[in-house]
């Protein structure tokens, strides 16, 4: 039988290291390369102060210690800390980490490298692999420290909590401000008004003839493009300084609610502190509008037309669509026509066009849906020469305008009426009050809630019924408001039509485009001899068409 083998006991024995590790990539240097980070996050002169006395501070610092040579000190001023994306010198400092030109990195604290936590992580991560340390001075935490990244997340997180907050804060203040009805106006890029010796808004005259003439020419006919190209001729300066006018800056100007003399407030939002993503609010923030906020340059009915005018003209599709029988047409501001000649058939647009005969330039108008597709959707359709066409229209104008002015008082009269603009009885006082009865039922049972009832409150169907109540009035109330304005547009340009056929009278027959702009709805061609000029407003009148 084998005797079992005694096993000696057990020792670990310790070889220490014979090479000390070295950073290869500044073992070729004798002292430590250190660059310095810091940023303020505002404008403010007192910030731009703080910028200042930090480039100072950490140059002194680093130039002081021994065993450190300044690698640079990168600063950003004015600039965020919630994303590294526009904080040029940040990524400036990165860049130079990466070419291996940097050991350390001292900066104040966790907040002013990042207050978005992700960021700050993905950086700390990055340098660390390229052999940078980074030193948080009020933390006192070197990031290549055991259990570093433990803290850099939390004091990390608590930065981006604060951002946050500074965030909602701002936010909450400028609904606020919305609410008290104060409105910010950007002057130096504001046509029209400028800052008044009380601090409040007023016209600038020569500014404001420059905004009232865009609203004429827009609804003379003037296509956007159009008005840019004839202020940028002129040598008229846009609202930003620069000398070329767009299409854009034009349809802010008729579209901004600002010249009739309102303000909405909340127009966009900024979707999170991080992203800073800039939303248009559609309905998912409250909005507030501001009325008679300060004095308009355009009366609230011009503004009213123009914008019927511009959605008129945003719902204009192309004119050739293939595999449809008609279109409503594209809008033309060159030919006013172009707009107006329908075909009495198939209800498709007229094209301007330009025969030659016989050597000899002819224009012509025709039926798009017969010039695109023959016969197959419009059999009849004739082509209507441009003078004859022109004489028949300016004579129809004229010898309406010459009806006696009680006929037209009365025509206008019945206008109106088939139009809905006559007064119209509405129940918005008894709204608005039963709206107020419901806000202080509202408040009466949140007076009433005590910790043992608050469930019960919350169950109580009253509650839902009284939203949905308030919601259906408040409609109802939005509905009362746009009609009425709708009243308000049309009686005004009612007053415009016969105020043009008043003036009239004594007219030459010479076709005017724009007068026929102003006055005409449509212009029926129902064969070669025989139109139909319909007025704005529905007043109808057939007229013969000489032949030349």
């Amino acid at each position: 039988m084998e005797q079992t083998a005694i096993m000696p006991q057990k020792r670990v024995r310790a070889i220490p290291p014979t090479i000390q590790p070295v950073n290869v990539y500044s073992a070729q240097y004798t002292c430590k390369r250190v660059a310095a980070y810091c940023r303020v996050s505002t404008k403010q002169e007192e910030q731009l102060n703080s910028y200042e006395v930090q480039v100072k501070y950490y140059t002194e610092r680093i130039n002081r210690e021994k065993g450190w040579q300044l690698a640079g000190i990168y600063a950003d001023k004015g600039i965020t800390g919630t994303s590294t994306r526009k904080r040029d010198e940040f990524n400036k400092m990165i860049k130079a980490c990466r070419r291996h030109k940097v050991d350390m990195i001292i900066t104040k604290s966790i907040s002013r490298f990042a207050r978005n936590t992700v960021d700050c992580l993905k950086y700390v991560r990055l340098l660390k692999e390229l052999g940078v340390d980074v030193y948080f001075e009020e933390q006192g935490i070197h990031s290549t420290d055991p259990g570093a990244e433990f803290y850099i997340t939390i004091y990390g997180s608590i930065a981006q909590s604060e951002s946050e907050n500074i965030s909602h804060n701002v936010a909450w203040g400028k609904a606020q401000s919305a609410k008290e009805g104060n409105v910010f106006f950007a002057y130096k890029s504001f046509l029209g008004y400028r800052k008044g010796a009380d601090g409040k808004p007023e016209i600038d005259p020569e500014q404001a003839a420059i905004v009232r003439s865009i609203y004429e020419q827009f609804l003379a006919g003037k296509s956007m493009q159009d008005i840019a190209n004839e202020l940028t001729g002129q040598g008229v300066p846009t609202p930003s300084g620069k000398s070329k006018w767009q299409a854009t800056v034009i349809r802010s100007i008729l579209s901004n609610e600002k010249y009739k003399g309102d303000a909405l407030r909340g127009k966009t939002y900024i979707e999170d502190c991080i992203s800073k993503k800039v939303r248009v609010n559609t309905g998912e923030r409250p909005q507030y509008y501001i009325e008679n906020n300060h004095p308009a340059i355009i009366d609230s009915a011009t503004f009213g037309r123009v914008q019927e005018e511009l959605a008129r003209r945003a719902g204009k599709r192309k004119v050739k669509q293939v595999g449809t029988k008609t279109e409503q047409g594209k809008y033309c501001g060159k030919y006013a026509l172009t707009e107006l000649l329908i075909c009495g058939e198939c209800g498709t647009p007229y094209r301007r066009c330009t025969w030659t005969v016989g050597g000899q330039k002819k224009i012509v108008w025709r039926c798009i849906s017969r010039l695109d597709y023959g016969k197959k959707y419009c059999h009849q359709s004739p082509t209507m020469e441009e003078a004859s066409l022109q004489d028949a229209i300016m004579e129809t104008i004229l010898k309406t305008a010459k009806v006696n002015p009680e006929i037209l008082q009365t025509l206008k009269m019945h206008i109106q009426m088939g139009l809905g603009c006559e007064t119209q009885a509405d129940d918005s006082i008894e709204i608005q009050i039963r709206i107020a009865q419901i806000d202080r039922e509202f408040k009466e049972m949140l007076n009433s809630v005590t910790v043992q009832n608050q469930g019960s409150l919350l169950s109580d169907p009253r509650i839902e019924s009284l939203i949905t109540e308030k919601r259906m009035l408040e409609n109802k109330l939005a509905q009362y408001s746009a009609e009425k304005e709708h009243r308000k547009n049309i009686t005004s340009r009612l007053d415009e039509i016969f105020t043009v056929l008043e003036g009239m009278k004594n007219h030459p027959l010479t076709y005017d485009d724009q007068i026929v702009r102003q006055i005409l709805q449509c212009v029926v061609v129902e064969s070669k001899e025989k139109i139909k000029v319909v007025f704005i407003g529905g007043l109808e009148v057939e007229c013969d068409v000489e032949q030349a």
